[in-house]
């Protein structure tokens, strides 16, 4: 028989986050700080309402944009919240995640040899999904001493004429940085020069904590050559829910609606019920958990800091991303000894791309106690090096 898997498919890498996942998971005693989610419970208000809507027989498809109900309060939110003006109409769509936002926004707009420009660090799909698309995914590397921000003088360097698109995310997984308005300008003067498109991949927008979230479509012209993709998961721990959205100019919104209809038809029902009812009456559970968050982040680097691993201060997010120069080891040395020595389970930074190199990503979603218990751990193993 042939070899039926298709080239594209046999190119892209294994998820380089699920080989620490997965290890783990045959282990005992392990503290994760590996996992992208938030481990608090989804607020009860938002459950209640999924439960009572699928007992009242709420379990059919809806639009393929998904309920007119939750984009108009979408866009009411945005609008209040970050200055953003999309119609509910025909400028949204709500999605199964931002993932698969992401996925038909690329594959709305790039054409096989299409070069997508993509701000790394970054979240692990972003490369496979352009290279899936026909796209080719080029770096553009942010840097420790830029405080992992995107570097106007590094962006110009790397756009060449089959140039068609950038990738941004900000707050940025895995590193946790922030781009505010004076950072963002000057990225979009470029691309509005360069005649590029704009991916914003914002999950983490309501997860700052030194200022609020500068949404990039409200920065100087970007609005028309921006697609922001945004969600549900992170701010209101509904990462298994699965509801995103995508909102983008009306052309670029009617291109990914036709690939949403073929590949996905809509997000599930209950899971645009509960979103709807997060945005109704969650607010102060949200905040709760992200004044949560900024106590752990403030805790655990300076713990970081204290036992040798030097960390910057994260703006936003809910990941510390520590070097790991000083010991000697590589990045992926570090977690994999420190997972099976010590059984503390984090991800090394050179998955999130070669700008990660000699970091590890640590999630502190965890509780203030296994945060303390994982710093104890790390500290004996440098002590052990």
């Amino acid at each position: 028989m042939r070899n039926f898997v298709s080239e594209r498919a046999l190119q892209i890498p294994p998820s380089g986050i699920r080989k620490f996942f997965d290890l783990a998971l045959t282990m005992h005693d392990v503290i994760s700080l590996g996992v992208g989610e938030p481990d608090f419970r989804t607020p009860w208000n938002i459950c209640e309402a999924g439960i009572y809507s699928v007992e009242q027989g709420a379990t059919s498809y809806t639009s393929n944009r998904g309920l007119q109900s939750l984009r108009d309060a979408l866009a009411i939110h945005l609008a209040n919240r970050y200055q953003l003006q999309y119609s509910a109409d025909n400028e949204m769509i709500i999605t199964s995640g931002v993932s698969e936002g992401l996925d038909i926004a690329i594959r709305a707009i790039v054409n096989p040899g299409d070069e997508v420009l993509i701000a790394e660090p970054s979240y692990v799909s972003y490369a496979p999904c352009v290279a899936l698309a026909g796209g080719i995914p080029v770096p553009v590397e942010c840097t420790e001493q830029d405080n992992f921000r995107l570097n106007p003088d590094t962006l110009q360097a790397k756009i060449t004429p089959k140039t068609k698109a950038l990738i941004i995310n900000f707050p940025n997984n895995p590193t946790g940085a922030v781009m505010k308005k004076e950072d963002l300008e000057p990225v979009a003067d470029i691309v509005t020069d360069r005649d590029l498109m704009l991916m914003s991949d914002e999950v983490y927008s309501e997860l700052t904590y030194e200022s609020p979230h500068v949404a990039a479509a409200t920065v100087k012209d970007l609005w028309e050559r921006t697609i922001t993709l945004n969600g549900f998961s992170k701010a209101y721990a509904m990462t298994g829910w699965r509801v995103g959205f995508l909102c983008a100019p009306k052309e670029i919104c009617e291109a990914a609606l036709k690939i949403h209809q073929y590949v996905m038809l809509c997000a599930p029902v209950m899971g645009q019920i509960g979103a709807l009812e997060a945005l109704r009456s969650a607010e102060d559970e949200k905040t709760s958990m992200v004044n949560e968050y900024r106590l752990r982040r403030n805790m655990f680097v300076a713990g970081l800091n204290q036992i040798g691993l030097s960390c910057h201060v994260p703006e936003g997010a809910f990941y510390a991303f520590p070097s790991v120069k000083g010991t000697g080891l590589s990045d992926a040395e570090f977690a994999e000894r420190l997972l099976r020595e010590q059984r503390v389970a984090v991800v090394p930074g050179s998955v999130f791309g070669a700008g990660g190199e000699y970091h590890l990503r640590c999630a502190y979603a965890v509780s203030r106690k296994e945060l303390t218990e994982a710093l104890g751990r790390m500290e004996s193993f440098i002590n052990g090096l």
